[in-house]
């Protein structure tokens, strides 16, 4: 057996370090040791080692080729691999957000969005801005998500409010406020993985027609959120729709 390979050693441990921040961020979040940005930031530096262990690796393969006699082609190929699953994880993930612009303050009606009252007032919330940035992020909202429009239902408010928080639980929001007068609900909706937390205000009002919903989702962390707000709004808006 040849001289080891260095490059093929630094490919092994970077496979080692990447797969211990990325499995542990998330783990130290489930386990309430680490905050939630915290552990995605974890994550994240994870996938980075990830992919300098893919380098690498590919790297070491051929350095340890059987005509160069060189040995550690077993570090190579595991930095190979566990640089690759993590690149194409987080490929995978940030892929169908590609091209959507960096905001996570989203509403059905930018001209006049529901307003956070209840969660406003929460200490999660103390410090951070809970009004909306009217303008560019209208602006920006409508080009990115012309499908984000006020939904119309053909019921009275009444009825539609009970159709909302019904909705709202089934998609395992936890519900903070109920204002059925004021056609009012705040909820808060908790990911899985992450335990980011997004503040929710659905606002019902009587239309010609029936009623008109309008939605509005804010992330409490990050200055981007991948559409998962626009994504939140319109599983919502198929959810109220199929029970009313």
């Amino acid at each position: 057996m040849g001289k080891p390979s260095v490059i093929a050693t630094l490919a092994g441990l970077l496979a080692g370090a990447a797969l211990l921040l990325a499995a542990g961020g998330p783990l130290g979040i489930q386990l309430d040791l680490l905050r939630p940005m915290s552990g995605f930031s974890a994550f994240l530096l994870g996938c980075l080692l990830g992919l300098g262990g893919l380098v690498l690796g590919a790297l070491g393969l051929f350095l340890t080729r059987p005509s160069a006699g060189r040995s550690g082609r077993g570090r190579a190929l595991l930095g190979a691999l566990v640089g690759l699953a993590l690149v194409g994880l987080v490929a995978a993930t940030a892929g169908p957000s590609r091209g959507l612009p960096p905001v996570n303050d989203i509403t059905t009606d930018p001209d006049d969005p529901p307003v956070f009252h209840a969660a406003a007032h929460l200490e999660a919330n103390q410090g951070r801005d809970m009004s909306y940035a009217a303008g560019e992020l209208a602006r920006v909202t409508r080009e990115a998500y012309p499908d984000l429009v006020p939904i119309r239902v053909e019921k009275p408010p009444e009825q539609v409010f009970g159709a909302a928080k019904q909705a709202a639980l089934k998609l395992g929001w936890k519900v903070i406020e109920k204002h059925r007068a004021r056609g009012l609900l705040e909820a808060h909706s908790t990911s899985r993985i992450f335990r980011f937390v997004d503040d929710v205000v659905i606002r019902i009002r009587v239309a010609d027609e029936g009623s008109v919903v309008d939605v509005r989702s804010k992330s409490r962390d990050g200055r981007g959120d991948l559409g998962a707000n626009a994504a939140r709004i319109r599983a919502f808006r198929a959810a109220l729709l199929a029970s009313v």
